[in-house]
């Protein structure tokens, strides 16, 4: 009844724990992860990974369009600035357009439209280029069409008046040897009294395609991947009129561009009109990056989800644990208790009769007396044990280890028990080799040792009340068996019965008072002496405890560093 009231009080607890740990660690981990888990649903279904990366894209693209105008501007401006004033005649004004064009080898043309007509010069090198000559006919016919218009005139002057620093641009698609070019014009006024005075200078096609975009590109990509680390951005210039539908091949691009098309583009309004910008990841796209993201923030959350699991699963095992070894405590302080109250109880006792003369015959007199002894001998034998105990706990354990003749230390032993081993009605079957060399052991400690195995026996044999005790030779080891035929161990508890106040679940080790450490000190007792113990059991036909103990030399002397586990 008390066996099972403890295992109701016990499976109570551990229920509260169960709880305790739910309420407290499970749910709000739980919750945690279901809204993480949500939350990456909703990404994974809106897209809002990709949508935050296109939109980072367009931000850069805007920023890298005012780079390239700032630049071409101020371009402009710095080539108005050498440009002859607007009286000066038509010899001077072709000698000083001649003059920018030289110094200035970026630039194809120059011209200037004073009212009636126009100064229209070419780059030396190149007025020999059939293109370059087709190209400088067709702008002075369209330049002079358009200037000569007044209404023409009056919208391009109203123009350039709302631009930044009174400069526009105009471009159009050319021709060159090596293929198709992007012809960029700036347009200005030249200060003149009465007269509106137009000049302007064309960009040479090759120089913007394999000088100016090409290094404006790089260093805006080098800029961008220095601040934002992970993937490498790359960009692209093409025609803007690719963008419908059709495919788009890029007219610049920086090294890391390959293959496929943008993720984002810009078509290109104030200064570079007619082209447009494309932006994208080297070697994956957006979209490959959402899924990556998601699948790893999935793995992640996963891995922490089972790391929670797992810590509560360790906490539960280890607070259960815990439980289990303070209730072990219990019950041994419990026990130890009981067992020392016994034998003092019966010295009190046999004392007080032979105090008070009841005793008559000389005979009774030293069967009592013996009997105080024995039991004086079983207390001592406890205290020891529990002070062995306590040293090892502690780590001052200490042994003395001599030549020894273990046959005549386990005759010895045996023969102080006998009498106790008698009176139980146990059957005692010695077999204790004749032959066997001396061995370095700690007399005291393996006589304490089979003591143990040897009340371990006769505690815990109820219907055949035999002990054997074997002590032979066997592959450079002495071994020492202790055998009986109890109730036995079940194969569940034959690795925890040498764990300190583990006690076996039978309902007989239960009923029968003990401190839960005899066996663990043997343990102790065999390590220390560099040996082993086994447990040979089943339960209803007894068991058979095993001590080998090495025949090599063993230290001279062993301190107990360590605790019994």
């Amino acid at each position: 009844m008390k066996l099972k009231k403890q295992n109701l009080v016990g499976g109570f607890n551990r229920y509260r724990l169960v709880i305790t740990l739910g309420l407290a660690v499970l749910l709000p981990a739980a919750a945690l992860i279901y809204v993480n888990f949500s939350q990456l649903r909703s990404f994974q279904r809106d897209k809002v990974l990709e949508a935050l990366i296109r939109r980072d894209f367009q931000e850069a693209l805007a920023l890298y369009e005012k780079k390239m105008n700032k630049a071409m501007y101020k371009k402009v401006d710095e080539t108005r600035e050498l440009f002859p004033s607007a009286d000066a005649d038509v010899a001077e004004k072709e000698h000083k357009l001649d003059e920018i064009l030289s110094r200035c080898s970026c630039l194809t043309h120059a011209f200037i439209f004073d009212g009636d007509d126009v100064v229209f010069q070419t780059q030396p090198s190149q007025r020999d280029d059939k293109y370059v000559r087709d190209e400088r006919d067709h702008m002075v016919d369209s330049y002079h069409a358009w200037f000569s218009t007044k209404t023409e005139m009056k919208t391009l002057v109203e123009t350039l008046h709302q631009r930044p620093l009174n400069i526009g641009f105009n471009s159009f698609q050319t021709t060159r040897a090596d293929g198709p070019g992007f012809l960029l014009t700036g347009l200005f006024f030249l200060p003149a009294d009465d007269r509106t005075i137009v000049a302007g200078v064309t960009f040479d096609p090759c120089y913007m395609k394999s000088e100016f975009l090409p290094n404006m590109l790089d260093d805006f990509v080098k800029e961008k991947n220095a601040e934002q680390s992970g993937n490498s951005r790359a960009m692209m210039i093409y025609r803007a009129d690719q963008m419908d539908g059709r495919e788009i091949k890029p007219m610049v691009a920086t090294v890391g561009w390959g293959e496929g098309k943008p993720e984002v583009t810009r078509k290109l309004d104030d200064v570079f009109h007619g082209l447009a910008l494309g932006i994208k990841f080297e070697g994956t796209s957006v979209e490959a990056m959402g899924h990556t993201w998601i699948r790893n923030s999935f793995i992640i959350l996963g891995f922490l989800s089972l790391m929670i699991v797992g810590g509560l699963v360790l906490t539960k095992h280890m607070v259960s644990k815990e439980m289990a070894v303070a209730k072990l405590k219990s019950d041994f302080v419990s026990n130890v208790s009981h067992e020392l109250r016994t034998p003092l109880a019966l010295i009190r006792l046999y004392a007080e009769t032979l105090e008070l003369g009841r005793i008559t015959t000389q005979e009774k007199k030293h069967q009592y007396y013996r009997i105080i002894r024995k039991e004086s001998e079983r207390l001592t034998a406890l205290i020891n044990n529990i002070l062995d105990f306590s040293r090892i706990e502690a780590g001052h354990k200490e042994y003395e280890f001599r030549e020894t003749d273990i046959a005549d230390l386990v005759r010895n032993t045996l023969d102080s028990y006998r009498y106790q081993i008698e009176q139980q009605g146990f059957a005692l079957e010695e077999a204790i080799d004749s032959d066997l060399p001396a061995v370095r052991v700690d007399r005291e400690a393996i006589a304490r040792a089979l003591v143990n195995l040897v009340n371990n026996a006769l505690k815990y044999s109820q219907d055949e009340k035999y002990l054997g005790v074997k002590l032979y030779r066997d592959n450079g080891s002495v071994k020492l068996e202790v055998a009986d035929r109890g109730i036995g161990i079940a194969r569940r508890d034959q690795a925890k019965i040498f764990e300190k106040f583990y006690r076996a679940g039978d309902p007989l080790v239960h009923n029968t008072k003990g401190s839960g450490l005899g066996l663990s000190l043997v343990r102790h007792i065999t390590e220390a002496h560099g040996g082993e113990i086994e447990v040979e059991s089943s339960p209803g036909t007894g068991s058979k405890f095993i001590m080998s103990l090495p025949l090599v030399a063993a230290p001279p002397q062993v301190s107990s560093s360590n605790a019994i586990h």
